[in-house]
Formats: C-alpha cells, structure tokens, sequence
C-alpha cells in the first residue's frame, strides 16, 4: 500500500497533465504542472530528475512552487520515456535529448536539474541550450568516486557491471533488487522523521527500478559517476543557483563552495540538516530559494 506523502494536499491543488513529444528519434514522455497561460504569462521550468528517478521525484518542490509551469521529462529510458533509438546513452546522447526537448516544447525555458540532471542540464547549456537561468539542486560538484562515500561508489560500480554482465534475467533481477534499492535509500535518507522516511523509502520502491534495461541503466551510471558539473561551468553564462546540502554524501559542502566560484554568475544557497535528498526532505527550503532567484512573488494559493 502507498505511504501517505506528506506533500499531497499541496500537489492535489496543483494542475497537472501527461505529454508526448517526439524528440531524439524516440517519444518523450512529459508532465506539466502549474497555471496554464492566462493574462499574465507564468515562468516556465523545464526540470530534470536524476538518475535512477523520474519525474515524480520532484513533485514535492513543484507543490510548493504553484507560481510557476514546470515542465518534468522523464528521462530516455527511464519512467515512461522510451530509450534512444541509437543506444547510446552517455552525457553527450542525454545533453543533446535536452536541446531538442526544450526546442520542442518550450523555447527559452528556465533549466533546473537535480543529482544527475545537474550534469545533464549543465552539459545541455554549455553546449547551446538558450536559457536566461540555471537552477542546480544537489549538483554534482566533484568526482563522485572521490566523495565521503567512494568506497560505496565503487562498490555500485561493481555492483552495475556485474548486473550488465551476468545472464539477462539474473542481471536484471539483481538491478532492481528491492533490499539493495532499500539499503540505497537508507544510506541517502537523513532526516530523523520517521513518517517521512517511510515516504522516501516508498518512493524509491516504486519508482528507483522503473528503467527500461540494464544497459540503459549501466550506461546513464557511468555517465553519472564519470562527469561532474566542474568541467561546464566556467562555459556556462547565464545566472545559475546552485542549492546545496551541506550533509551531502555525494559532493561535500566544501565542493559545492568551490564549485559555485567557478561559474562565471552564480549563487550558492546552502540547506542545514539534509543530505542528497533536498528534493524530499526540504522541498520547501528549496522551493523559496528558486522563487527568490527567479524573483517570483508568491502565490496567494500557497
């Protein structure tokens, strides 16, 4: 049975309808939340998940942003989106997926990413995704090979190329796992709230095994682990916020500071108590970070 989310009266007041759109040679699948255009024209948000998640991932910022229409992807090969056509997906096949999605859908959008989506989004503007801001939750500021956790990266490294190389039904099977997807949650979870772990952990039960093969899933883990959001930003030229944890397993606090200088503009906006988990343990924090950089007045729904 579904865990209550702690997130649902806000997201039952938010508008939301389901999209296609062919893009890369294969149909994305994608979720618009928010105020339809009216008289006064709302900011538009193209928000992209990260690895392993899918659109519903962000849904707990999006309820407490209701000013806005965010556009959510799921991601090739991940979700409801099919894979690329070509096989291929590294960094540079997904960077290209988010040109033509947001050429397709809506021109000029503000960029927002989460974990992966950091990259992915930070690859995408670097490389000609027009854009007037960058929003980057939990970036990925540093190898993750190298965090307080590389051994634990490792180990997931291991872990994916033996699910890549054993016979197809024991590979995947070991892949989506539910006590190694409930160890992986676990490890990520830091709030001490117990109902809301308990929503976490639902989340990743439902939605962390929703990729469409193993190799689609061992080929977005490499491009996660081999690249990091340093190598586009000095490249990217547009206003960027960057929201921080400062518990994050992942890139360390201290990262993320030397991260945010190396954009040419760029606000670094750091959350206490929270890991990599921003998205479901402080969406409201983060949420009220976004609307002060993108000087959003707040809605009276709220």
């Amino acid at each position: 049975m579904p865990v209550p989310s702690p997130y649902a009266d806000r997201l039952s007041r938010l508008p939301v309808e389901r999209h296609e759109v062919e893009v890369s040679g294969g149909k994305t699948a994608y979720w618009v939340y928010g105020p339809a255009t009216d008289s006064v024209e709302p900011v538009t948000v193209i928000a992209v998940h990260g690895f392993r998640g899918e659109h519903h991932g962000l849904e707990p910022v999006l309820a407490f942003l209701p000013e806005l229409r965010v556009i959510a992807p799921d991601l090739p090969g991940f979700g409801e989106t099919e894979p690329l056509p070509s096989g291929v997906h590294d960094l540079q096949a997904y960077a290209q997926w988010l040109r033509e999605f947001a050429a397709a859908v809506a021109p000029g959008a503000v960029i927002l990413g989460h974990s992966f989506g950091s990259i992915v989004t930070s690859a995408a503007v670097a490389g000609g995704l027009q854009t007037p801001q960058l929003i980057l939750i939990n970036p990925i500021g540093a190898p993750a090979l190298d965090g307080p956790k590389g051994v634990l990266t490792k180990l997931a490294v291991f872990y994916y190329a033996l699910g890549a190389k054993l016979p197809a039904r024991i590979g995947t099977a070991l892949l989506r796992n539910r006590l190694i997807v409930r160890g992986t949650s676990i490890a990520m979870a830091k709030t001490a709230d117990a109902a809301l772990r308990r929503f976490i952990h639902d989340q990743h039960d439902t939605y962390f095994s929703r990729f469409a093969d193993r190799d689609v899933l061992r080929d977005a883990f490499v491009a996660s682990v081999s690249n990091d959001v340093r190598a586009f930003a000095p490249e990217i030229d547009v206003p960027t916020l960057l929201v921080a944890a400062q518990h994050d397993d992942i890139t360390p606090i201290e990262d993320e500071r030397r991260l945010a200088l190396m954009f040419p503009e760029a606000e670094l906006v750091e959350i206490a108590d929270v890991g990599h988990l921003i998205h479901y343990e402080t969406p409201a924090e983060a949420a009220g970070a976004i609307r002060r950089f993108l000087r959003v007045p707040v809605s009276r729904d709220r």
